[in-house]
């Protein structure tokens, strides 16, 4: 059991076991610091496609490194294939940071490894991460909730297994709650049209983020009318985050880090 009052210094990893870890949205200073002192104890790093490169220089020269990453259309392995290769690594007494960006368990596939790793008794331990929603969104200035605005936030994928998007749009299309869309950049005409068909207004903020938290973030606001213009005008890039609910409307009071970084709005 872990005392809240331990002094703070790293628990050493074990060999034969499997860290899901969360590597944040993109800033390499919003790593935890347990993930960092895994990834300084690895002997293999098996890591995504948005890990920063800043975060994989945090593992010793010699640990090796394994490209699983995923992109539209681009899978460099099926996910059935990243599940056993984990199993192999462990089972071979291996030290194995799994490495994941935002957070592995919020549309990150990690439950689906984690079931894999228990079915072979594989040790393993979960390493939370700043989930996209929350850091993409404050690094753009939009509260996910606030008092006057929203009372609830949900977080969806654009993009599901079978390629279709599917979504509750009734309970989506809300008042008074905030809605962030992982991977929507593709579908965002269709989540905009579906959302104004289920109730919400035609002028109903909405925002989208490229890249956030990095040097390349760009924030398009506009409303479910008009944003899918704005985005294609704007030529963004994956991967972005979608947020739509009124709290969007405190961007231009809140915006900090485009500012700070001297980013072009």
């Amino acid at each position: 059991m872990f005392s809240s009052e331990r002094p703070l210094r790293p628990r050493p990893a074990q060999a034969g076991t499997v860290y899901l870890v969360g590597a944040g949205p993109g800033d390499p200073e919003l790593l935890t610091v347990r993930a960092a002192s895994l990834l300084a104890q690895a002997d293999v790093v098996i890591y995504d496609h948005l890990v920063a490169t800043a975060i994989l220089d945090l593992a010793p020269a010699n640990t090796e490194r394994i490209y699983a990453g995923k992109q539209r259309g681009n899978h460099t392995l099926p996910q059935e294939d990243i599940n056993l290769l984990l199993v192999q690594q462990a089972q071979s007494g291996k030290i194995v940071v799994r490495l994941k960006g935002g957070d592995p368990y919020i549309f990150g596939r990690g439950g689906e490894e984690v079931e894999t790793l228990a079915k072979h008794g594989v040790p393993f331990e979960v390493v939370p991460g700043v989930t996209a929603a929350a850091g993409i969104a404050a690094y753009a200035g939009i509260p996910l909730t606030h008092r006057e605005y929203s009372q609830a936030c949900v977080f969806v994928t654009g993009h599901l297994k079978d390629g279709s998007m599917a979504l509750d749009w009734q309970g989506l299309a809300r008042r008074r709650q905030t809605v962030v869309i992982y991977m929507g950049l593709h579908g965002l005409p269709t989540l905009c049209h579906e959302l104004i068909a289920h109730g919400l207004p035609h002028d109903w903020p909405a925002a989208i983020v490229q890249q956030g938290t990095t040097a390349n973030q760009r924030t398009v606001t506009g409303t479910l009318t008009t944003l899918p213009e704005l985005a294609s005008a704007a030529r963004l890039k994956a991967p972005t985050l979608i947020i739509v609910g009124e709290v969007v409307r405190l961007r231009e009071k809140l915006a900090w880090f485009e500012k700070l970084a001297g980013i072009v709005v």
